[in-house]
Order: C-alpha cells, then sequence, then structure tokens
C-alpha cells in the first residue's frame, strides 16, 4: 500500500486501483476522492470486495492424437526420480545441509584406471584414420561378446552367439516386454525393481492399479518376505508367461540357493514359463549361491539372464551390459526367441558405444577383474559399517551378506514416512521400501555406495536419530 512517502502519482494510483473494488472502513463510503486519497496515505484499512473473472481460455495447440492410455495407469512418477525431487526440496528447506545420499543405488567410487585407460585408448584411435570405426555389429563386438561368455559362463553351455550386448540391463528390460508383447502376463517378486512392473504397465500387459492393495490388476505378485525366506511359496503361484526374478535381489539383498533355482526352473518348465533372470548384483555374491541362473541344469531351455558392468566396475553413467538368449529357448510354435529378440534389437538398438565397448574387454581383463573385485569389496565393507549400526539399534536387518544393499525393519511404520524422517532429522537419503511393492511396506532400502567418510557419518546420524 502507498505511503505519505511515495510520489504522488504511485499514490493516485493506488487510490484509484482500490476505489472501484473496496471502500475504506475509517470513513464513509460516499466520501470524496480526496478523502479517500488521504486515507491511502494514512494506511487505512480496507474492505476487499472479490470480483470472479471468467476463466482464461486455454489457447494451447492440441494435436489429434489420443495419449497412450498405459501412461495414465502409471502411478506418481518413477520412484527414483520422486526421490529426487524429494530430496531437492529438503535442500530448498535447508540450504546448508549436508545430504547424504544412501537411497539410488548409484555407484560413487572412480572407475579403475586399467578400464578408463582401455577407454581413452579407443576414444583417441577414433581420431586416427586407422583406428576410426562407425556402426558396429548391434549384438555387440564379437570379441566382448566371447569375453563375457568365457569370464562368466564358462562350462555352462553359453556361446558367444547367445550375448546381446547393451547399453545396460535396464534398457533390455524394456526391449525384453517389446518383445514378450501386450499380451503378456507377468509374475515379479514382491518386492523388486520397479522397472519390471512399470514396463509392463506401459506395455499394456496390466490391469488398472488397485488402490486397496497397491498392485495393479494381470501381475502375480510374489511375496517374498523374512518369513518365507525371501523366496516365494511357488505352490501359491499361477501360471503366467513371464516370471521376471532378480537374484541378490534389488531391494532385499537375499541371493537364491543353489536349490530354490532349482525349484523355480522346474516351476518355469511345468508351467512352460520364460524366467527374465535379472543378475546385476552377482559379483557381490560370497557364499556358493548360484551367480547365473544357467548353472541350473535345464534352465538354458526356460530362462533369459540380464547383467551389467553398473555395480562392478561403475559403469552406471558408462552404460554397458549384456542379454543372454540361448538358442535353446523357444517361443510356443518352436520359434527361437534369440531370433526375434536379435529383431527387436536390430530395429530399435545401434549398438553399444564402442569405447563403452572397450572399457567392458578392460574389465574383463586379469586386471580389470582384479580391479573390480576390489571395488565390490569395498561396497561391501561400507554394506557392514551400516548392518553393524542398525543391528545395534536394535532393528531387524536384512540382505548385505551378497548385495550392497541393507534391507531394515521398521514394524508398523509407513516407508514413506521412516524416508521423511530420517531425511528431515538426519539428512539422509534411503528408499522406501514400498516403492518396490506392497511386500516392501515397513521397510526401507539403504544403500552401501557411498565414499567411506559419508556412510560412517550417516551411521553415526542414524545412531543419534535412533538411539
Amino acid at each position: 500500500m502507498a505511503t505519505a512517502t511515495a510520489p504522488a502519482a504511485a499514490v493516485a494510483a493506488a487510490a484509484a486501483a482500490v476505489s472501484s473494488l473496496a471502500s475504506p472502513s475509517s470513513f464513509p463510503v460516499k466520501a470524496s476522492k480526496p478523502d479517500r486519497l488521504r486515507a491511502v496515505r494514512r494506511g487505512a484499512a480496507f474492505n476487499v470486495r472479490c470480483v470472479s473473472s471468467p476463466p482464461a481460455a486455454d489457447t494451447s495447440f492440441k494435436t489429434k492424437v489420443p495419449r497412450n492410455a498405459n501412461m495414465a495407469k502409471l502411478q506418481a512418477g518413477y520412484l527414483f526420480p520422486e526421490i529426487a525431487r524429494r530430496r531437492a526440496a529438503h535442500l530448498l528447506k535447508y540450504p546448508d545441509a549436508k545430504i547424504i545420499s544412501l537411497g539410488i543405488g548409484d555407484t560413487t567410487e572412480p572407475i579403475p584406471d586399467v578400464i578408463t585407460n582401455a577407454m581413452a585408448e579407443r576414444a583417441h584411435a577414433l581420431s586416427t584414420v586407422d583406428g576410426y570405426s562407425g556402426y558396429g555389429a548391434e549384438q555387440g563386438e564379437k570379441k566382448l561378446r566371447a569375453a563375457i561368455a568365457a569370464t562368466y559362463y564358462a562350462d555352462l553351455g553359453i556361446e558367444e552367439t547367445d550375448i546381446f550386448v547393451s547399453d545396460g540391463a535396464k534398457c533390455d528390460i524394456s526391449r525384453l516386454q517389446v518383445l514378450f508383447g501386450s499380451n503378456a502376463k507377468i509374475a515379479v517378486q514382491d518386492p523388486s525393481y520397479p522397472a519390471y512392473v512399470d514396463s509392463s504397465v506401459i506395455m499394456g500387459q496390466t490391469g488398472l492399479y488397485q488402490e486397496d492393495v497397491q498392485k495393479y490388476g494381470n501381475i502375480e505378485y510374489m511375496r517374498c518376505s523374512p518369513e518365507n525366506g525371501f523366496f516365494p511359496d511357488l505352490s501359491s503361484v499361477p501360471r503366467t508367461d513371464i516370471i521376471f526374478f532378480c537374484s541378490p535381489n534389488n531391494p532385499t539383498g537375499a541371493a537364491a540357493s543353489r536349490d530354490q533355482l532349482t525349484k523355480l526352473v522346474k516351476f518355469a518348465k511345468d508351467n512352460g514359463s520364460i524366467i527374465v533372470y535379472d543378475s546385476a548384483y552377482a559379483m557381490y555374491i560370497s557364499d556358493d549361491s548360484p551367480k547365473s541362473i544357467f548353472e541350473i541344469p535345464g534352465a538354458k531351455e526356460v530362462a533369459i539372464e540380464t547383467a551389467s558392468f553398473s555395480k562392478y566396475a561403475g559403469f552406471t553413467g558408462v552404460r554397458l551390459g549384456w542379454t543372454v538368449v540361448p538358442k535353446e529357448l523357444l517361443f510356443s510354435d518352436g520359434h527361437p526367441v534369440a531370433k526375434d529378440f536379435n529383431r527387436i534389437v536390430c530395429t530399435c538398438f545401434n549398438g553399444a558405444s564402442n569405447i563403452s565397448q572397450a572399457g567392458g574387454l578392460g574389465c574383463l581383463s586379469p586386471e580389470g577383474l582384479k580391479a573390480m573385485s576390489d571395488v565390490v569389496g569395498f561396497y561391501k565393507e561400507n554394506t557392514q559399517i551400516i548392518v553393524d549400526t542398525f543391528t545395534s539399534l536394535g532393528f531387524n536387518v536384512y540382505g548385505a551378506k551378497n548385495a550392497p544393499y541393507v534391507w531394515v525393519h521398521f514394524p508398523g511404520r509407513n516407508s514413506w514416512d521412516v524416508f521423511a524422517e530420517i531425511l528431515e532429522k538426519a539428512h539422509v537419503v534411503t528408499t522406501p521400501g514400498s516403492g518396490f511393492g506392497p511386500g516392501g511396506e515397513g521397510f526401507v532400502r539403504v544403500s552401501a555406495f557411498g565414499h567411506r567418510e559419508n556412510i560412517i557419518e550417516a551411521a553415526r546420524r542414524l545412531e543419534q536419530l535412533y538411539k
């Protein structure tokens, strides 16, 4: 409001603006204009009368293309961008806070020199006539496919031609969904990595989201809990076309035993189903749990395996992974699954970056394998610090032994409430368990990906919060 020291023109303008909308409470409504102007100068109170106006016309141009109805089924945002949004909001509220992120499973330690040197050499070669290369094979470079087969599938009957090199396991999950089509019905572990469910929704494989049970229709949720050792009761699971199964599991960290995977393969054979086995954390296994589904007899006839360099070599940004589709795997009409997947890959993908693939070869050299093992060992030490912290505070803790994730139980608590509590009071980001499915309610996932000093500081803050 204008004051007595404001320029006369500004005061007059203010008086004119309010005169049509309000009357000063300190003088009669019929007061003269000069009296009103003096009242404005004195700062007189006004009773404002709100005048409605028609809503602004929407002048945005609209095409005649309808929205994909399946996108409308998705609930809110994808889990990890939503966590990032809440982290950013917290930082606006507490701009001086030192937030420690133990939420999204993003690696933090530098890529070993032996690997980056291989990429740098390949990148430099691209600036020479002899070293330049353009498009490569969509399935990946022959030398890298052979190295993957020899390193991870020796004596398992997997050949280099069964391996499709890609830009990461997450991307391949969606390509596999395109392969299976909109009529496929899937089963997922509950809780599980959300990309399986969300890609199924986008493909049109599901019904609507059922708020009361927090599940999508036409998906079988295979409950994995402490009570069943984080392995589903297969006798209660109806037949589905596709079974997504991650071991070691994200988020629970549980690794399936040989006996359990043998039961899973038999279940798939009995039902004529295909297992999509996500082995992104296999290098974290430190006991005798299988690192590949193909260690199980008969798996080549019912399983596909996806894998990645992301959590071994720090390739979350470099992007390099692979999918194994055995030649023995056939559709119901006898057509090889690999042939159709090859068609999908050739249509949707131009192959992984040649620089990334050079890094992959560096990873699989003797020095690279040792370096990756050291990195994995570092994160496993972080995991133990987190486990010891929560255990000392009296929490039940799961996972951790064979994975870089700690699955912490908060009985009777809402997962997002626990997430908010830890962020608000300790400035530490975790991941709410319910973001991985209804079976994750009451849990939070704590990632061990972090610099050692941050892990130690996060542990100190958590001890202060829950002591």
